[in-house]
This record gives structure tokens, C-alpha cells and sequence, in this order.
């Protein structure tokens, strides 16, 4: 995966629930879940902003790009 969704690590520097952040944002506890686990293949910019606003921080806190891992063998 080379996006990954640090949602959970945001709430807990604000120590901030799962039920008060969807609560928060006006989303389901399924799919705020489904974004903290990383299992989202998108996320919506108006959610996007909506978590923000509500965890107070920038979109680069909550995501963050890992690059994939490249295999090289050791023949050249």
C-alpha cells in the first residue's frame, strides 16, 4: 500500500473517539472505520476536510505516502 490513512493516530492525539468523530464529520461508524483501518481505496475531499476541521490538523497528518517496497535480486 503506499497511501497510508493515519485517522487513528490523529484521534488519539486528541483523544477523540471513534463514535464523537463520526459524530463530528456526519459519517457512518463503518466507513470512518474502513478509512482507519486502511481498507479506503478513496477518500472524498469534502470527508477529507470535514476529519480535519474536526480533528484540527492538515491533510498531510492523516495521510502520508509510503513507498512501495522494490524486490531486487542479487544477480546483476
Amino acid at each position: 500500500m503506499a497511501i497510508v490513512v493515519n485517522v487513528d493516530v490523529m484521534m488519539a492525539r486528541r483523544k477523540m473517539s471513534l463514535t464523537e468523530l463520526a459524530e463530528k464529520v456526519d459519517i457512518t461508524m463503518a466507513n470512518l472505520s474502513i478509512l482507519k483501518t486502511g481498507k479506503a481505496k478513496a477518500i472524498r475531499f469534502s470527508t477529507l476536510e470535514a476529519i480535519c476541521a474536526a480533528l484540527d490538523c492538515q491533510p498531510g497528518d492523516i495521510l502520508e505516502y509510503v513507498p512501495d517496497q522494490v524486490e531486487t535480486s542479487g544477480t546483476a
